[in-house]
């Protein structure tokens, strides 16, 4: 998984199955074996990102501050969309946008966010006008915006002034926020 992750994450035309196996240290052969299909693969690296993702916000909200777990989580979606986006480009001939993996993994991943915006709200650290949705279109709108180099950077620039945007005014329960 680590090795899909990896050269996923690089992307562009070096993205193929064979990289992963030259970073695996395995033959083709081998990682064909585990993963039968390009569709397998994709889906076992993008469920583990996915999974990775929902425990990594449980345990941010165990450690830090709403607003600054909230940060840092927005900023490993933002690497999950660079590794997925690379994964694209290398699999698309075997993808299926409609399926459950998907449905699953997009519900998971905005129920994480919405507990997380809910804790924050709840602490009147945020800004209670803006949803979860709202957030995740404006992460997501971000991602997908370009793809020169140093995309994440700008992303993370940006979610993040948008973030600071949401922060509730001093003395104010974030619930009146506007």
């Amino acid at each position: 998984m680590k090795a899909a992750s990896e050269v996923f994450l690089a992307g562009g035309p070096e993205a193929s199955l064979e990289a992963v196996a030259r970073t695996a240290g395995v033959g083709i052969g081998t990682l064909y074996r585990h993963f039968p299909t390009r569709e397998a693969l994709f889906q076992a690296v993008y469920r583990h990102e996915v999974d990775e993702l929902v425990e990594f916000a449980d345990r941010l909200a165990q450690t830090e501050a709403p607003v600054a777990a909230l940060r840092t989580w927005l900023r490993a979606s933002v690497q999950m969309v660079a590794t997925k986006r690379g994964m694209v480009a290398a699999l698309a001939p075997a993808l299926d946008s409609s399926a459950e993996i998907y449905v699953d993994s997009g519900a998971r991943i905005r129920k994480a966010l919405a507990e997380m915006m809910e804790r924050a709200v709840a602490a009147g650290a945020i800004r209670s006008e803006v949803s979860s949705e709202d957030l995740l279109r404006v992460m997501i709108s971000l991602c997908y915006s370009g793809d020169q180099p140093g995309w994440q950077d700008s992303v993370i620039r940006l979610l993040d002034v948008f973030l600071d945007g949401l922060v509730a005014p001093p003395g104010d329960s974030g619930d009146d926020a506007g």
